[in-house]
């Protein structure tokens, strides 16, 4: 009588094929066949539901427990989102390969075909990355967070978003811009907003014959009678420099990044009526003009 163990590399479909044909001892072999793969396919079903619902909890439990660390940023999100995505896809990953076992692939066979893969992306696309793991430095070190007034790359706004590839500001002139993570994180990063406050410093021209602690005065009284300017530190009013026709004064204050620009733009204008309208002057400059007589030559006859 024929066995299944004295053939145990027949195909399945040659088994198949025996099984309809009526051969008994083939037709319980394949439902013995069919009924272990059947088992193997329920368990791994099984596994792939846990999985899933195991990922999803954790991630949520982790999203949950940034955010409260980070509490003190509800609205950055970016940092929790990240993290929690990535420990959900580890959990999906590890729960692939044990639905695979299960299945009878072999784990290794598929962890070489990924590592290759990967190899193969890793070079194509390398340029990207790059801005991937820059994006991740700078969401664990988080130089900056959204809403903040920065200067990334050369260029001024405000922090619109971020993700592993890039960041969105909206910068000063209205227009959107995506600047790559890879050069953000190899550049300088000035954080405008960071610090709370930003100084303001003017400088005027006055004439020679002017009085300077009047011009002073005037400068440290306009900068404490505008509401915005902070009392800490005080206003700073000093002579900084004798130019060629004039003496140059200057103001220092400080007020919050949001007003900076505005503050600037006031106090310009209040200086100059205010100094308009107590006698001192803003002097042109000179110049002087040298004029030479053509030279007589004299002619001999």
């Amino acid at each position: 009588m024929t066995t299944i163990a004295s053939d145990p590399v027949t195909p399945l479909f040659e088994m198949t094929g025996k099984a309809l044909s009526g051969d008994p001892v083939m037709l319980r072999g394949l439902a013995a066949v069919l009924g272990a793969f059947s088992i193997r396919v329920l368990v791994a079903l099984a596994i792939l539901a846990v999985t899933l619902w195991a990922a999803n909890r954790l991630a949520s439990l982790v999203e949950r427990s940034v955010t409260r660390v980070h509490r003190s940023q509800p609205a950055d999100q970016t940092l929790s989102r990240f993290i929690s995505g990535l420990v959900k896809y580890v959990v999906i990953a590890i729960g692939l390969v044990a639905v695979l076992q299960q299945l009878g692939v072999q784990a290794t066979s598929v962890l070489a075909v990924l590592g290759a893969a990967s190899l193969a992306i890793g070079l194509a696309l390398q340029g990207t990355l790059g801005n991937v793991a820059a994006g991740v430095m700078i969401l664990l070190l988080r130089p900056y967070r959204l809403g903040e007034r920065v200067e990334l790359n050369g260029r001024k706004g405000v922090v619109q978003g971020m993700d592993l590839f890039n960041t969105r500001l909206l910068d000063y002139d209205g227009l959107t811009l995506y600047v790559p993570n890879g050069k953000v994180f190899g550049d300088m990063i000035v954080n405008v907003s960071r610090a709370g406050r930003r100084r303001v410093e003017l400088t005027f021209g006055v004439d020679y014959a002017d009085d300077l602690d009047l011009a002073l005065g005037l400068l440290n009284e306009l900068a404490q009678a505008d509401t915005r300017v902070l009392a800490d530190p005080a206003p700073l009013a000093r002579v900084s420099a004798l130019a060629d026709s004039s003496v140059t004064v200057m103001l220092r204050c400080w007020t919050s990044p949001d007003d900076w620009a505005e503050v600037r733009f006031a106090l310009i204008k209040a200086v100059k009526e205010s100094f308009e309208a107590r006698g001192l002057s803003f002097p042109y400059p000179h110049q002087v003009s040298i004029e030479r007589a053509p030279a007589v030559v004299a002619v001999r006859g």
